[in-house]
C-alpha cells in the first residue's frame, strides 16, 4: 500500500473509525495538519479498541493478524495489522536492520520470546527474512534451556545473536558461569528495553568479539518509530520516513520541543496503516532531536515508568543512573525497583544483581543507599517522619530478576503491596 497523504489519512479515519469520529468531532471536516489534531488519549484508545465491540478499526475484523501489547504492565491491549500491513512493516524494518549492521551471509539466531500473542519473535524472524540483505535465520526464541541455545549457537558459528537485554544478559551470566565464550559472535541486536552500561561487563565476559546495538526501534501497537543510527550511542534513532511521521512533544503543553536537545514525548503518525490507524498516538517514550531536520533522535526512556512509595514519587531511569554512579566497580548488572509494605507503612527495596550475591561489600551497599537518599532527599525526610519505611537493598543474580513470563523482559517495578 502506498503511503497515504495525511489528509487521506485523517479523512478515512474520521469516516470508518467510530473512535477516531467522536475524537475528531470538533475539528472542521477539511484537517490537513497533523498538529491540528488531538494527541490520542490512550485510555480511550483502548477501551475503544476492545476485542469485542471494537469501535477503533475500521472494518471487520475478517482478515488480521492479531498481538497483544502492553503487557509489561496493566490490562492486555490487542493491535491488529492486515497481511498487507505486517507484510510493509517487516520490510521497512527488515531494511532497516542494514543500518543496525546485518551484513550479507550473517547467522542470525533469534533469542525474542514467542507465543500468547506476542509480536517480537515473528517481527524479528519476519523482518530479516524480508531484510534486503541474504541472512541464514535461526528461530530459538527466548524461552529455550540456555544450554540449548549455547550449543545451537556454537554449532552453528552464530554471528549475530538477536534479543531483549535481559535476555541476553541471562544467557551471557550463564556462560560466564560455565566459564564458556562464544568468540564467533559479531553483533548483539537488542530490542524492546533499554541496554544499560553497566550491563556492557557482563555481556563482554560471554561474547568478547561482540558489539551491542539496537536492531531498531519499533513496537507492536505504535509500529514503526526509528532505524538504528551507526555510533557510539545506541538509543539514537533516525525515524522510519517517508512511512511514519515521528514527534516531540512538550510534556504540559503538546507543542513542539522547542529544537535539538529539549526532552519530551515521543508521538507517532504511522502513514499506511488502515484497518487500526495510529494518529499521533504517544508510543510511551520520552525522547531528544539530536538532529531535528534530519529526524534523527535518542530515546531517553519510558515516560510512565515510575512508581510510588507512599507520598515519593521514584522513576527508574533516575534510581538506575544513581546506581550506576555509585557502583564505582562496576559490579552491578541489574536494578529493580520492588515495593512492598510493612508494618503499615510502603518501602523500597532496591533489588541489585551481581556475579555473587554472597560477596558484596556493605560498604557498596551503604553507598548505594545514600546516593538514592542524596538524590530524593523526600525520601529520607519521609522516612524519618514515619511515612515510608527504610530503603532496602536485596542482592540477587540477574537470572534473579522478574521478568515478564512473555516477553521476558525485565520488569523494572515489581509491586508486592496487596491491592484489595
Amino acid at each position: 500500500m502506498p503511503v497515504q497523504s495525511i489528509a487521506e489519512l485523517i479523512r478515512f479515519a474520521r469516516h470508518n473509525s467510530p473512535f477516531y469520529r467522536e475524537l475528531y468531532t470538533h475539528l472542521s471536516d477539511h484537517v490537513t495538519r497533523l498538529t491540528d489534531l488531538p494527541v490520542v488519549p490512550q485510555a480511550d484508545f483502548w477501551r475503544a479498541n476492545a476485542p469485542r465491540d471494537n469501535r477503533l478499526l475500521t472494518a471487520p475484523l475478517n482478515e488480521a493478524v492479531v498481538f497483544r501489547s502492553g503487557g509489561t504492565t496493566g490490562s492486555p491491549k490487542f493491535s491488529y495489522y492486515t497481511r498487507t500491513e505486517w507484510r510493509e512493516f517487516t520490510a521497512a524494518f527488515g531494511a532497516g536492520l542494514v543500518s543496525a549492521g546485518l551484513r550479507p551471509g550473517h547467522r542470525v539466531a533469534d533469542l525474542f520470546y514467542a507465543g500468547d500473542l506476542y509480536a517480537s519473535f515473528s517481527f524479528v524472524l519476519d523482518s530479516l527474512h524480508r531484510s534486503p540483505v541474504a541472512n541464514v535465520r535461526l528461530p530459538i526464541g527466548g524461552a529455550t534451556p540456555w544450554e540449548s541455545t549455547a550449543a545451537t549457537l556454537e554449532e552453528f558459528r552464530v554471528q549475530v545473536v538477536a534479543g531483549t537485554p535481559t535476555t541476553l544478559c541471562s544467557l551471557a551470566e550463564r556462560l560466564a558461569g560455565a566459564h564458556r565464550t562464544l568468540p564467533d559472535v559479531e553483533l548483539l541486536f537488542f530490542g524492546g528495553e533499554c541496554l544499560f552500561g553497566d550491563q556492557l561487563p557482563l555481556l563482554r565476559a560471554a561474547f568478547p568479539n561482540a558489539e551491542p546495538r539496537s536492531l531498531g526501534y519499533a513496537s507492536v501497537d505504535a509500529g514503526l518509530l526509528g532505524k538504528a543510527v551507526p555510533g557510539g550511542d545506541p538509543r539514537v534513532h533516525r525515524a522510519f520516513t517517508p512511512y511514519t511521521v515521528v514527534e516531540i512533544l512538550c510534556d504540559e503543553t503538546d507543542e513542539a520541543v522547542a529544537g535539538n536537545g529539549v526532552a519530551g514525548r515521543l508521538v507517532v503518525t504511522d502513514l499506511r496503516r488502515r484497518l487500526m490507524p495510529v494518529l499521533r498516538y504517544p508510543a510511551g517514550d520520552r525522547a531528544e532531536w539530536v538532529d531535528r531536520d534530519a529526524g534523527v533522535f535518542r530515546i531517553l526512556g519510558r515516560a510512565e515508568e515510575g512508581v510510588r512509595v507512599g507520598p515519593v514519587s521514584l522513576y527508574t531511569e533516575d534510581v538506575h543512573d544513581v546506581v550506576t554512579a555509585a557502583d564505582l566497580r562496576g559490579e552491578v548488572t541489574g536494578v529493580q525497583l520492588v515495593v512492598r509494605r510493612r508494618d503499615g507503612r510502603d518501602g523500597l527495596v532496591l533489588r541489585l544483581a551481581v556475579a555473587d550475591p554472597g560477596k558484596v561489600s556493605a560498604a557498596l551497599e551503604e553507598s548505594v543507599v545514600a546516593a538514592v537518599l542524596a538524590e530524593r532527599p523526600f525520601y529520607a525526610s519521609a522516612t524519618a517522619s514515619g511515612h515510608v519505611n527504610p530503603i532496602g537493598v536485596e542482592w540477587v543474580r540477574h537470572q534473579d530478576l522478574a521478568v515478564n513470563s512473555r516477553s521476558g523482559k525485565l520488569i523494572r517495578v515489581v509491586d508486592e503491596r496487596p491491592h484489595t
